[in-house]
């Protein structure tokens, strides 16, 4: 008996901690396309467009609802789609418009009227904007652990043609997004362009290898472990296949990039980075593989997905030494913040590890920041005395 209310004392004593909430969001007016389906995609999701858990359902008098359940306090950034980015919701005039802003303290009930969508007003085709230093070493890449293929880019330094010497290797997720605006989603990383400046600055030069994401397998592939949508503390829904994909990094195209290129091949001078669920899986490969790896960027990491990550710092053991640098903004998800303090905590704990850390309040969940804290992390990476 005692037992028994010990536990139940130790319930409601934890009850208080997490508290959660519920949130009724009521669509009441779309300016067109009103029989479309309609889906919330934000922070809760990992900015899913077509995410079946988060559509909407039809509501009295024409208009269209869903109820988030279970959400905890915090503050949550989100849009509505009608299944993709390029039908994403904008204003009136098809400008496009911010993140609208959920701050959870109570239930919430919401009414919203929906101005616009993007694929109203058709854009002018983007530009290619990669530059010269830029190619595409394949555009079908064999991953054998997970039997797909995939682009790979390669940025060179600009005196690699003319000169002999051998240079650090910087390997980034979401290829697509790092250098052309063409094939970037929702803008580029300007890493080409960030490069050519900065490495003439500080005298450091560097390849960098960008891997495309798999589309609908990206979080799959970026997550180490099985999860759930809904979050890491929920039954998992979906199968990780991070482990398949950094092994793919580590034996496959590592060993290529090495034998094609002209590489520095130690692991003081292989780094790894890439921001959401890029950097989730760049913190689990530098973890798994810190004899590989000697540096990581994790930009706005999607911890909440994969909280096992923490459990996997906790316990990593490096003969050497890991660098890690962790960016994260104010107005990301409600988390985002204390997540990556959590990870940089953990990591500041261990005696030979090297960590960094760039908070920016103003911060948002999207490439235009990542791009902004870029030069910054890599002159830190570059630098190390």
């Amino acid at each position: 008996m005692k037992k028994i209310i010990l536990l139940s004392l130790l319930l409601v004593s934890i009850k208080p901690l997490i508290a959660q909430f519920s949130v009724r969001l009521v669509v009441t007016g779309v300016a067109t396309k009103k029989d479309d389906d309609i889906y919330i995609s934000g922070t809760f999701n990992n900015w899913n467009p077509k995410d079946a858990n988060y559509k909407l359902k039809p509501f009295a008098g024409g208009r269209k609802s869903i109820i988030l359940k279970d959400v905890a306090a915090g503050n949550y950034a989100f849009k509505f789609t009608r299944g993709s980015f390029d039908k994403v919701e904008c204003m009136a005039d098809g400008r496009d418009i911010s993140d609208r802003v959920l701050d959870v303290s109570a239930d919430i009930s919401m009414d919203i009227t929906i101005a616009g969508w993007k694929d109203d007003y058709p854009e002018r085709p983007k530009r290619y904007s990669a530059s010269p230093q830029v190619k595409i070493m394949d555009t079908a890449f064999s991953m054998p652990q997970l039997n797909r293929k995939r682009r790979i880019w390669v940025y060179l330094p600009k005196g690699y043609a003319t000169s002999m010497k051998t240079y650090p290797v910087l390997y980034m997720q979401d290829g697509q997004n790092l250098f052309n605006d063409q094939t970037a989603a929702s803008g580029e990383w300007g890493v080409d362009e960030c490069l050519d400046t900065l490495q003439k600055r500080i005298n450091q030069e560097c390849i960098v290898v960008g891997i495309d994401n798999g589309g609908d397998k990206r979080l799959n592939e970026y997550c180490p472990y099985d999860f759930s949508t809904k979050g890491g503390f929920t039954t998992p829904d979906q199968k990780g296949e991070g482990k398949e994909y950094v092994d793919f990094l580590v034996n496959n195209l590592k060993p290529f990039i090495d034998a094609k290129y002209r590489t520095k091949k130690g692991r003081e001078y292989t780094f790894i980075a890439g921001s959401s669920m890029g950097a989730l899986i760049s913190e689990y490969a530098i973890l798994k593989y810190p004899d590989v790896f000697g540096a990581a960027g994790i930009f706005s990491p999607s911890f909440w997905i994969a909280p096992a990550i923490y459990t996997e710092a906790e316990n990593a053991v490096a003969k050497e030494l890991p660098r890690f640098y962790f960016y994260a903004g104010g107005k990301e998800s409600g988390t985002m913040i204390s997540d990556v303090e959590k990870m940089y905590d953990v990591c500041s704990k261990k005696r030979r590890y090297e960590v960094a850390r760039l908070l920016n309040p103003i911060g948002e969940h999207k490439e235009k920041f990542w791009q902004q804290s870029f030069p910054q992390f890599y002159i830190w990476l570059m630098t190390k005395e």
